[in-house]
């Protein structure tokens, strides 16, 4: 049986791109490009990627970038706007408390409460914040948004 954040956002998939939180895309990805002083050769793990709207958007700008999440219907919608415009983004399924990487990428995102707020007990929470943390090379930084 799927747990409640299994199927929160199961049809969500085309409405999300409409929502007033989803539209600072564009400040938000300066930002992101600043921490990291555009150095295209770092290598960002969007964490509860949604829709992809800062993987793509980071990918237009030239970053290699993997969005996660463990939404079907985000990562479907994600992966369709990804190819519409020509861009190649890895968009895997993963639970955010149990990711396969480790010391691999240099930054982590996790925006507009991606994973981290969403699970019902501290250490659900905790587990996405060390699973991400794991993720990230020696100096590799760690950004995220929390309510």
């Amino acid at each position: 049986m799927k747990q409640w954040y299994e199927t929160l956002f199961e049809n969500y998939g085309q409405k999300y791109d409409g929502e007033s939180f989803t539209q600072g895309t564009i400040g938000e990805c300066d930002f992101i490009e600043q921490e990291i002083g555009f150095n295209k050769s770092k290598r960002i793990l969007d964490v509860g990627c949604g829709t992809g709207r800062h993987s793509i958007e980071l990918s237009r700008r030239g970053y290699s970038i993997t969005g996660i999440d463990l939404s079907d219907s985000l990562l479907g919608k994600a992966k369709e706007k990804a190819d519409r415009q020509g861009l190649k983004i890895d968009f895997l399924k993963y639970d955010a408390r149990n990711l396969p990487f480790r010391n691999e990428y240099d930054l982590a995102i996790m925006l507009c409460e991606g994973a981290f707020p969403l699970m019902e007990t501290d250490e659900m929470n905790y587990e996405i914040l060390k699973n991400a943390t794991i993720s990230l090379k020696e100096h590799g930084k760690f950004i995220f948004t929390t309510p």
